[in-house]
């Protein structure tokens, strides 16, 4: 904690540390596994290796030692060793437990989704299917397309730099796909925004949309004003 008294650091208010809630459980799970790998590690390190602010990266060292989950002592100059401490080792296992758990709970709901997707295009004889959105589901739509026999060519997501995701072609637009019979959505952030953008682009029957990206295949009818 820099030159900053740790005392007077811990003794922050508690409305100034994050809320609890899924986002908080992944960080904290992150700086626990930091401070097991490296006790000397420093807020600047732990912001950088989780990916978030250095003010955030502060207030859940506070918070873990708060609630005891690590111990804070100072070493030579000026700077602090972070221990787990026996809750904070029982609280890792914990939270590693429900990661691994919802993590499986969604490779299980995306499998099933993708295969009935994958069935649905071997039933209209669409054996050529392009993916729209590089990331988890992409990878795990790889994996279902092996078993359904359902030949990838490519992935559409114009915020990928790299030429190849998950070993497919990379494309950042529509016409520079390969050919294909159909594309699946595999985009996390805007799947409702990906699919108008296609379904307007192409036939709207062509876009796959797996469930668990609750996307709605039909526009909303607005009301006219009287």
């Amino acid at each position: 904690m820099g030159r900053t008294s740790y005392v007077r650091a811990v003794n922050t208010k508690p409305s100034s540390l994050p809320a609890d809630g899924p986002d908080s459980d992944e960080i904290t799970l992150g700086l626990l596994n930091a401070v097991e790998a490296n006790s000397t590690i420093t807020q600047r390190s732990v912001a950088q290796e989780l990916g978030i602010a250095l003010g955030l990266a502060n207030a859940y060292l506070k918070r873990c030692a708060r609630k005891g989950l690590i111990k804070v002592t100072q070493i030579p100059a000026n700077r602090y060793a972070y221990y787990l401490t026996p809750k904070g080792f029982a609280e890792k296992s914990r939270l590693t437990a429900s990661y691994l758990s919802i993590s499986f709970n969604f490779f299980r709901a995306a499998r099933n989704d993708l295969a009935e997707e994958f069935d649905r295009c071997r039933t209209r004889g669409w054996r050529r299917v392009a993916l729209a959105g590089a990331g988890d589901l992409a990878e795990i739509a790889t994996l279902c397309a092996a078993d359904a026999v359902i030949a990838l060519v490519g992935v559409l997501d114009a915020d990928v730099t790299a030429e190849r995701f998950a070993g497919l072609p990379v494309a950042t637009r529509l016409g520079d796909l390969a050919r294909h019979d159909a594309i699946l959505i595999t985009h996390f952030l805007r799947p409702q925004e990906t699919f108008d953008e296609l379904s307007q682009a192409m036939s709207a029957e062509r876009v796959l949309t797996p469930k668990l990206l609750s996307i709605s295949r039909e526009r909303p009818t607005l009301a006219e004003d009287d």
